[in-house]
């Protein structure tokens, strides 16, 4: 997701006719920009994405695993950290059943997001000081039974800055988690290959009884991008 946002939904590879798109250079478009045009416009998850009415390819990344690991259930409550352009959020209120005049998922990003049904969302740094206070209202008083974190800094370019800033907000996730989430309750959270942080992991294992590596095969495998999955929340002063 974008900026300290977040991203996506479904699952499988993609299927479809095995064709491949050229973009032409020119004048207008950078090579990045071209690389980057070519390599969406072939990716399956993106054109399932649109087909299937996603808003992000991320969101079979949610799909592939719950799937596995059931992490979405029927009446759970759930925090989307970081949720523009709203796939995850999409998953997730399909899954829960979320509904406008019951919502079980509150999001949250920097950006502008189009609403989703059953979804409460706010524009919002999640840094923000008063952002968790804010969460906590939306919840109406009540625990989170999963928190998603699909948050990214902007990419630097620099491989241990961008390593550094997202581990930020992995550890800023995992303490709002802390105080949201009832007893049992999972914690699902975007971080880079080669360095969930050894102080991380060993935090996450003191407060979950699981605490493991998972990437979808929805996540670009040449990208460094991996998730962290925390399961079984202790519950605080355990």
């Amino acid at each position: 997701m974008s900026g300290r946002r977040s991203g996506g939904t479904g699952s499988g590879s993609g299927g479809g006719r095995n064709i491949h798109t050229k973009v032409r250079a020119n004048r207008k478009r950078t090579e990045s920009s071209r690389r980057w045009l070519e390599r969406q416009l072939n990716d399956p998850y993106v054109q399932r994405a649109k087909i299937e009415g996603f808003r992000s390819r991320a969101a079979f990344k949610l799909i592939e695993i719950d799937e596995r690991y059931s992490l979405l259930k029927p009446g759970a409550r759930v925090v989307d950290l970081g949720a523009a352009p709203g796939g995850w959020s999409q998953v997730a209120a399909d899954k829960v059943g979320s509904t406008d005049t019951d919502p079980l998922v509150v999001a949250i990003d920097l950006l502008d997001m189009e609403p989703v049904p059953g979804v409460i969302f706010m524009k919002k740094d999640f840094l923000d000081d008063d952002a968790p206070d804010a969460l906590k209202a939306a919840l109406g008083g009540h625990p989170a039974d999963l928190v998603l974190s699909d948050m990214a800094a902007h990419a630097t370019g620099h491989r241990k800055t961008d390593h550094l800033q997202i581990m930020h907000l992995c550890e800023v996730a995992h303490e709002f988690a802390r105080e949201v989430l009832a007893p049992g309750g999972h914690f699902l959270a975007k971080v880079l290959r080669g360095g969930t942080e050894h102080t991380l992991l060993a935090a996450l294992k003191r407060d979950f009884s699981s605490v493991g590596h998972v990437k979808p095969a929805a996540s670009r495998q040449d990208s460094a991008e991996l998730y962290v999955l925390a399961r079984g929340f202790r519950g605080e002063g355990e």
